[in-house]
């Protein structure tokens, strides 16, 4: 059998589609008056209502087909356990106020003991501040000693400090260096020997008089007794062996201390024991500069500028930052608290808007998830019908432009409604690309968008209608 050219088939079946979107898909009809008549269904913005929070269904409030009004509650979730988060959440704001009324209360205990540190000092410079005027001021000085004032000398007293500081640390540094020379080191092991001696002899002597005292007044005024204990003689309970031993001991320790202190007398006239001696003479110095210094720079800080003033305020500024850290504490503590409150609240649903329940999706004792679509809901007063018109006849609709809408019914009767055409769109439908002729035109068509008035609640969503145009 010979098959027509593939361009012929192309063509037929675009007819074929025009002829089917014209005459179905547009569900378009004209009357003989000349009127426009489509057909669509009743639509309406659905809503699905979800939780915000996870959790077991407590209770569901509705069911299907059920009319409520906006803000009537839908559902709610077990709230058992932020009943119990928000309770330890409350302890935690109870201590954190606590904590505030004791850091209050350092806070100012430590301003009365700083005002009273502050009294002391001003009461015991009283006489002092103005002591530099008459005071005759030394001969090396070109100004009057109440030339600076007292903050002045206070920094220059600290400055020394930190000058005198230095110091010492250098001739410290300065001291261990030479006395880990090898010049030096015969007279630091001389020196460690005399004082190892030192402290031997020491020992031994307290040991020998010990012995040689060891009768006390009352085993004097007793009879001397002589008895004899396996071989050794003991005089009034004190071994002769003993007696001697302790005389050996020393002897010995003050030879060894005779022979230290020759040998370190012998060793100091070396130069390496000058070197030391020398560096730790300056050692000495250095530190007691730098004592001096700190007594002196004491010794200005007098009334508020005193060192026990200083200390009360430090004491006081810790207070204060105890204070702030605690409200900090309160501050999360009742935020906590306001979240919990806000997570609590979402755990009952209610309706963002007056309508009907369409679907239910859960049941008491169900978890859920945030965002789980549970209840269905639309709004049947703001009923819509959406039909579609030819480009060829669309100039004939404007917004605005009235049209009745009938429905079929199971007496037979149509009952009709008025609607208003809210909508018309901006872009054509159900047109095939390569389609340039006439009667593919035809088959163009607009969506036109209806509000469909249902002041008697008989229209459902999902309802077949037909349209009329006036």
């Amino acid at each position: 059998m010979h098959k027509p050219p593939i361009a012929v088939r192309i063509v037929v079946a675009l007819i074929v589609i025009s002829a089917i979107v014209y005459f179905g898909l547009t569900s378009l009809k004209q009357e003989d008056t000349g009127q426009l008549k489509a057909s669509g269904t009743i639509e309406s913005v659905t809503v699905n209502i979800s939780p915000e929070m996870a959790g077991k269904v407590k209770d569901v409030l509705v069911e299907e087909g059920q009319t409520i009004r906006m803000g009537d509650p839908l559902l709610s979730l077990d709230d058992g356990l932020l009943t119990a988060q928000r309770a330890v959440a409350a302890a935690q704001a109870d201590s954190a106020r606590s904590a505030v009324f004791t850091a209050e209360s350092a806070l100012a205990s430590a301003q009365v003991q700083y005002d009273l540190a502050f009294n002391n000092a001003v009461a015991q410079s009283d006489g002092l501040r103005t002591v530099d005027w008459f005071r005759k001021e030394p001969g090396a000085f070109n100004l009057p000693l109440w030339y600076y004032s007292q903050t002045e000398q206070i920094n220059a007293a600290l400055t020394e400090v930190d000058s005198a500081k230095a110091s010492l640390a250098d001739a410290e540094s300065q001291l261990t260096s030479v006395q880990g020379n090898d010049t030096s080191s015969g007279f630091i092991k001389a020196e460690t020997d005399l004082a190892a001696a030192r402290a031997g002899y020491q020992v031994a002597k307290s040991l020998y008089d010990r012995v040689q005292n060891g009768l006390n007044s009352e085993e004097l005024s007793r009879p001397q007794l002589i008895k004899v204990s396996r071989g050794d003689l003991f005089i009034s309970g004190v071994s002769q062996d003993i007696r001697d031993s302790a005389r050996q001991t020393y002897d010995d320790a003050k030879l060894q201390l005779d022979e230290a202190e020759a040998a370190y007398n012998a060793a100091a006239s070396t130069d390496g024991a000058r070197e030391v001696l020398k560096a730790r003479a300056e050692k000495s110095i250095a530190q007691e500069r730098y004592y001096t210094a700190l007594d002196y720079a004491l010794g200005l800080q007098i009334g508020e500028s005193s060192t026990a003033v200083d200390v009360a305020q430090k004491i006081v500024e810790q207070a204060q930052a105890a204070v702030a850290q605690s409200k900090m504490a309160i501050s999360q503590a009742e935020a906590n608290l306001a979240l919990l409150d806000t997570q609590m609240e979402k755990l009952t649903i209610y309706a963002p808007m007056d309508g009907v329940v369409l679907t239910r999706n859960i049941e008491p004792g169900e978890f859920v998830q945030p965002g789980a679509v549970a209840l269905t809901m639309a709004d049947l007063s703001n009923l819509t019908i959406t039909v579609y018109v030819p480009d060829p006849r669309l100039n004939e609709i404007q917004p605005g432009q009235q049209a009745t809408v009938t429905i079929d019914v199971a007496s037979g009767e149509s009952p009709t409604f008025t609607a208003e055409v809210i909508h018309i769109a901006d872009e054509a439908e159900f047109t095939p690309r390569n389609v340039q002729t006439v009667e593919g035109r035809n088959s163009t068509v607009f969506a036109v968008k209806l509000k469909v008035t249902n002041s008697e609640g008989k229209l459902k969503i999902g309802m077949p209608a037909d349209v009329v145009f006036k």
